[in-house]
């Protein structure tokens, strides 16, 4: 794959006002997306048809309207389905048959961020090769179709109350959430007027913090991402359960009576464990974060595991390369093949309960025979030029370090992927020796 210009892992992504998220930006992308989806228009249309949702960032109206100008100049047209999960867009885009679907959101970032990415006709990300074409045309003149050819937009009213039923849906018809006392957190973020209404309808008793949008406070000390909000809730409301969205829903951490937090490597083997008492499970995809504790459960049920790079793009990678159906991040990504096309908080919180209803058995109870290890982690800065990789002192110290863990846990070294830093961290079953690990890979001196 080609070095990517403006794409990431996750999109086109940026501080608003910089160079890549801006209104003469959007445009350009718009134009440039329109164009390589006209080229291969599904179902045989004469014009096809692109969704666009966004979060509650103020930055989305600007956004939203430049890519809609490129998006008509190139053809396409438009339906507009405003404030809505990424996961809902996805999913109006495979049951509208459109073209694709456009999200404007920046997930768990702060308000002064945002982002724009796309997913397929087929409700997943954009392969490698489409968003690479689009990126050859985003610099090339931005023109325009004549006027019989321009592409029409409109709003889309009932996008939200569509998405609803489609959660409902993937919880058993069978049962319900009657007698829960639930809190819901959505971060200020796309699911403020969604989430609430999908566990009332299942028949929930619903208390909600975190869906009062006004366009700056999105993932502000609320949501997935900052869980103490959702924990003081649960636990002066006397709540039962307590579901913490990100900014764009596709993220969830739980939270119990207790005010015990489980984060997303827990939540995906609760829902593993109760789909493997109806069926074979053959693998469970994670990444490199995944938590050596999960994988050695998974590996002592029979199921297998494989690590991806980290990024749930990457997890579905994964599964789609083996046929798998589940897989996760620790940070809540949660990927069940078998109810939606890409990760969705929703969806999972709604798996998770069904696993609770299925056993008869507290959300505690369900992931009592899964130990986590201790997790150790630190940044250290990384110099430019510098190779960790072949670096010998930083080699041998990791290989002292796996000598002393044995089968006991594992060591992870890796670049970030967005500052000039190195990430060391030791997972053992014990917290003092995963941070004596870490003080030695910390001790080496990378010069």
């Amino acid at each position: 794959m080609s070095a990517r210009k403006y794409f990431g892992t996750d999109g086109v992504r940026g501080v608003v006002g910089g160079e890549r998220i801006n209104a003469e930006f959007a445009l350009r992308l718009g134009y440039a997306a329109g164009r390589v989806l006209a080229r291969n228009t599904p179902g045989g249309s004469s014009r096809p048809t692109v969704v666009i949702g966004k979060d509650t960032r103020i930055s989305g109206y600007m956004l939203e309207s430049a890519l809609e100008a490129g998006f008509s100049a190139a053809g396409v047209d438009v339906m507009l389905a405003g404030p809505i999960p990424t996961p809902a867009v996805a999913y109006l885009t495979r049951a509208w048959r459109l073209a694709a679907g456009v999200v404007i959101s920046a997930s768990h970032n702060p308000y002064y961020d945002n982002g724009i990415k796309f997913f397929s006709s087929a409700g997943i990300k954009l392969p490698d090769a489409t968003e690479e074409a689009i990126e050859t045309l985003v610099d090339e003149p931005l023109g325009c179709a004549d006027s019989a050819g321009l592409g029409r937009a409109r709003r889309i009213n009932d996008a939200p109350g569509r998405y609803i039923e489609f959660c409902k849906s993937t919880y058993p018809n069978e049962l319900n959430l009657q007698g829960l006392k639930l809190v819901v957190d959505a971060a200020n973020g796309a699911a403020y007027h969604i989430a609430p209404h999908v566990f009332r309808e299942l028949g929930a008793d619903v208390s909600v913090i975190g869906c009062e949008p006004d366009g700056f406070n999105i993932n502000e000390n609320v949501g997935a991402t900052h869980p103490e909000a959702l924990v003081a809730a649960v636990t002066q409301l006397g709540a039962d359960y307590g579901v913490a969205l990100d900014g764009d829903a596709d993220r969830l951490q739980m939270v119990d009576a207790s005010g015990r937090l489980y984060n997303g490597d827990e939540l995906l083997y609760a829902i593993v464990r109760d789909r493997a008492q109806t069926h074979p499970i053959k693998g469970v995809a994670g990444t490199l974060m995944t938590n050596f504790g999960l994988e050695r459960r998974l590996r002592e049920l029979d199921i297998a595991f494989e690590r991806a790079k980290v990024g749930d793009r990457y997890v579905l990678e994964k599964l789609q390369e083996h046929g798998w159906l589940y897989g996760g991040e620790s940070s809540g990504h949660l990927l069940c093949l078998d109810r939606h096309t890409t990760g969705d908080g929703i969806v999972a919180a709604l798996q998770v309960f069904a696993a609770m209803r299925h056993a008869g058995s507290s959300l505690a109870e369900l992931v009592a025979d899964l130990t986590m290890y201790a997790q150790k982690m630190v940044n250290v800065p990384l110099a430019p030029g510098v190779d960790w990789q072949t670096h010998s002192g930083l080699q041998k110290a990791a290989e002292a370090v796996r000598a002393q863990l044995g089968d006991r846990g594992r060591v992870l070294i890796r670049a970030s992927g967005t500052e000039p830093k190195l990430r060391l961290m030791v997972e053992a079953d014990d917290q003092a020796l995963a941070e004596e690990g870490v003080r030695q890979l910390v001790a080496v001196k990378l010069a």
